[in-house]
């Protein structure tokens, strides 16, 4: 029997040599391992050690296999580890099925492995899906051979706050060494102590601090590894598994959810080597839980005498068309970005044929001036087919960042680019004030820039065809940054995408969620999209002039221009002025929200909609690729709440202006039978500085007072209430820290831990100041939403000049 095998590429491309498996003739890549070879013909070999996407290493030795000699020299006297073994041509490999010397070597593995192995499968988080239980039944002994003593260790040793080790289970394969090595570049771990003494330790000093702990966990063989959330929370064969898409951020993750008796008891990362391949974050792995707490809304509210009551949903809809009604036209909708693409359809459609207004922005966060412009020519409408993709990413020279810190703001992006750089060379350059933990660890080039002269800084470089540009949100803020991105790639050839920081954000775009664009990316001022749009929607007319942005529709609230705001979800703290924020929700004459928990918003709400939780619905995430991910419904028969979509639907009904869509499945056909907008070409638009200074705002701190420029990121693990109720995740947080650059220490008379003072305009924090040699001079380095220290609060964004003093109050 003769196999020809195809590794990705045709093989007649690639130079091929041919093998025989356990008889079977197969033709492979030269330098394919032995254990893949038998895989590309159906034969599962047993293993440990061995992972696809790690380097080999050969340590459990439990895939060994016969190489008999043909005669032509490819042979071996000794059993051998297929998962290390290169296949050479005309070589014969003979497995367990065949062979029994290589059955003999695989039982013998087994027995050793099994002496000091713990026999506790029942209560062994592993026990059901574990591959040393599975193999032990199949291909081990009916019986122990070993009298002795089985050794033990203190258990279990918690190597982070969210990963615990239990020692006498390990079996030393090394994958979690090498996960953390290869894969994240977080060598914190290690294969410590020598023969029967070896086990995985930590270093003293330096915890196991990295944003793919988890992953560890979940490949680990044996259940050695473990996750505090879910130790001893149930049985692998007691859950139900459903594949979702992780609603955290744009990377766009294909994760498993487990349930069991209607309760989601953990997610792991599922094999989608387009994407995420087979990883992901912390937080898409841990923080699902905020939705269990004593704040999750479950039946409607409305303000009576002052005070939000419970209500019925009858009593809650006539309650929002009165006051929706009494507000006419004068209204502002408010997306978020927790939702689907079928739900962010519902609020666009909402808005302009029952609201009749184009007050509709989905950004809550802070926004640059020229930031509308290049989403609608340089992001909508487009599909993965012409989008930069993960692929592109391990395939480019080069790769610059602006505005970008991608460990932090889309973790799977970073994996990529590290995978690139160890295994292809790719070359990183980074446009920052300061080099990040994981831009380091991409061995990035720094290029120094104050915030807000990246426009400079991009004109600045010399890229090579094929090079990839990716602008995060945070370059719409740079004055002409945004601009000088698709100039560049232009010039040079170079490919360039948008990597918003939010699950629902490319969607939104595409759904029309912008006061500039209709869906699928057509321009409100274009009259003729404007009639395909109102023919698709069986309308008369659409408004034609473009609407407000996210925090003009809160200052026209705010000033009384607005009758009534309908808002789905949304943190002011979010926003470049959080105190804005609450002034239009606290001043518009109506307020109505769709919320799953309570919040500011729903605090101040006239009326609150409960709506379903992430794993209640189904829908779709596009990430940042422009690539739809399936969010499935993990949840069924619980009586969740309604949907987003559905409570729109109703609303409509009863403002007697019918939304016709009502499910995720009419709102996705509507949406693809819309297709998008054929654009001309990009125009260019001036882009204008929006920076604000301090030296008003700034309380008198005495001696010493420097203004600077601020320089920000989120960091993954934030102050977010996406991440409420999960504890361990918390504790991984990075500190609260003020980074500064040596010469601006000096100025300052500050050495490293000192407090120091940040002022702006509408307040100021106190924290650790932290001295880093590559920081920009004249800058100050703070995270943008750590807990109990958002820059929403103090009023400023990236760029924004605050003033910087030493000493304070914790």
């Amino acid at each position: 029997m003769s196999v020809i095998a195809k590794a990705g590429q045709d093989v007649a491309a690639v130079d091929t040599i041919t093998v025989t498996i356990d008889g079977i003739e197969v033709a492979v890549p030269k330098g394919t391992l032995a254990i893949r070879a038998a895989e590309l013909v159906g034969i599962a070999i047993p293993r440990f050690c061995d992972h696809p996407l790690l380097d080999p290493q050969g340590a459990c030795r439990q895939c060994m296999v016969e190489v008999p000699d043909a005669g032509n020299g490819r042979g071996f006297p000794k059993p051998q580890a297929s998962c290390t073994l290169e296949v050479a041509n005309g070589m014969q490999i003979k497995t367990q099925h065949t062979s029994a010397v290589a059955a003999k070597a695989q039982t013998g593995m087994l027995e050793l492995l099994l002496i000091n192995h713990p026999l506790d499968c029942p209560i062994c988080d592993k026990g059901g899906e574990c591959p040393l239980q599975n193999q032990a039944l199949s291909n081990g002994h009916g019986e122990s051979r070993y009298q002795g003593v089985k050794r033990t260790y203190p258990k279990p040793v918690p190597i982070s706050s969210q990963i615990l080790l239990d020692r006498e289970r390990c079996v030393l394969c090394a994958r979690c060494t090498r996960f953390s090595e290869q894969i994240s570049g977080d060598p914190l771990i290690a294969l410590v102590e020598r023969g029967a003494l070896q086990q995985v330790g930590k270093y003293a000093d330096d915890p196991y601090d990295s944003y793919f702990s988890g992953n560890v966990v979940q490949i680990c063989p044996v259940g050695a590894l473990t996750s505090t959330s879910y130790r001893f929370n149930s049985r692998p064969y007691d859950l139900v598994s459903t594949e979702v898409t992780c609603e955290h951020c744009a990377a766009g993750c294909t994760l498993r959810s487990d349930q069991r008796h209607g309760v989601v008891r953990r997610r792991l990362a599922a094999n989608a080597p387009e994407v995420n391949e087979e990883w992901n974050c912390d937080k898409g792995r841990f923080a699902f839980v905020s939705g269990r707490g004593e704040d999750r809304l479950t039946t409607p509210l409305v303000r009576r005498d002052g005070e939000l009551k419970p209500a019925s949903w009858a009593e809650a809809i006539d309650a929002a068309v009165t006051g929706l009604k009494a507000a006419g036209e004068r209204v502002g909708v408010l997306t978020g970005g927790r939702l689907t693409i079928e739900d962010a359809y519902g609020y666009a459609k909402f808005a302009r044929t029952v609201l009749g207004t184009n007050n509709i922005d989905f950004r809550s966060r802070p926004i640059g001036t020229d930031e509308a412009a290049f989403l609608a020519d340089r992001v909508a409408g487009r599909s993965v087919s012409d989008a930069v993709t993960y692929t592109d990413l391990e395939t480019a020279g080069t790769v610059v960042l602006v505005g970008l810190e991608a460990e932090e703001e889309a973790p799977l992006v970073f994996l990529r680019l590290r995978k690139a750089v160890r295994k292809k060379g790719l070359a990183v350059k980074v446009i920052a004030a300061r080099l990040s933990n994981g831009s380091t660890k991409l061995n990035a080039e720094l290029i120094s820039t104050v915030p807000g002269e990246e426009a400079a800084a991009l004109r600045g470089l010399d890229l090579p065809a094929g090079a990839v540009i990716l602008v995060g949100e945070r370059a719409a803020l740079a004055a002409g940054a945004l601009n000088a991105a698709a100039e560049v790639a232009d010039a040079a050839g170079a490919r360039l995408a948008w990597v918003p920081r939010r699950a629902g954000d490319r969607g939104a775009i595409e759904a029309g969620c912008l006061p500039n664009l209709l869906p699928g990316g057509r321009p409100v001022a274009d009259a003729a999209a404007r009639v395909d749009v109102a023919s698709a929607w069986e309308t008369e007319s659409l408004p034609s002039a473009a609407g407000l942005e996210a925090p003009a529709i809160l200052a026209a609230a705010a000033a009384g221009e607005l009758g009534a705001l309908v808002v789905a979800g949304l943190e002011p703290v979010d926003f470049a002025d959080a105190a804005a924020v609450r002034a239009g929700l606290d001043q518009v004459g109506f307020l109505v929200s769709l919320e799953n928990r309570t919040s500011e918003v729903t605090d101040r709400a006239d009326v609150v909609f409960p709506v379903a939780l992430i794993e209640e619905r189904s829908g779709t995430f596009w990430n940042w690729e422009h690539r739809p991910g399936a969010v499935s419904q993990v949840i069924r028969g619980t009586g969740a709440p309604m949907t987003d979509l559905r409570v729109l639907a109703a609303l409509a009904d009863a403002l007697g202006a019918p939304l016709g869509i009502r499910t995720t499945a009419q709102a996705a056909a509507e949406l693809a039978e819309l297709g998008s907008y054929q654009r001309p070409a990009a125009k260019k638009s001036a882009a204008k500085a929006s920076t604000k200074s301090a030296k008003a705002a700034a309380k008198a701190s005495g001696q010493g007072e420097q203004l600077v420029k601020l320089s920000t990121w989120r960091q993954l693990i934030d102050g977010g209430r996406g991440q409420d109720g999960e504890s361990a995740l918390a504790a991984t947080a990075k500190p609260t820290v003020a980074r500064i650059s040596p010469a601006l220490a000096e100025r300052l008379g500050a050495a490293d831990g000192q407090l120091v003072t940040i002022t702006a305009a509408a307040g100021w924090y106190t924290m650790p100041v932290a001295i880093s040699a590559d920081m920009v001079d004249g800058t100050v380095w703070l995270p943008t939403n750590s807990a109990g220290t958002g820059l929403g609060e103090l009023g400023v964004v990236f760029g924004d000049e605050v003033a910087l003093s030493l000493g304070g109050e914790e």
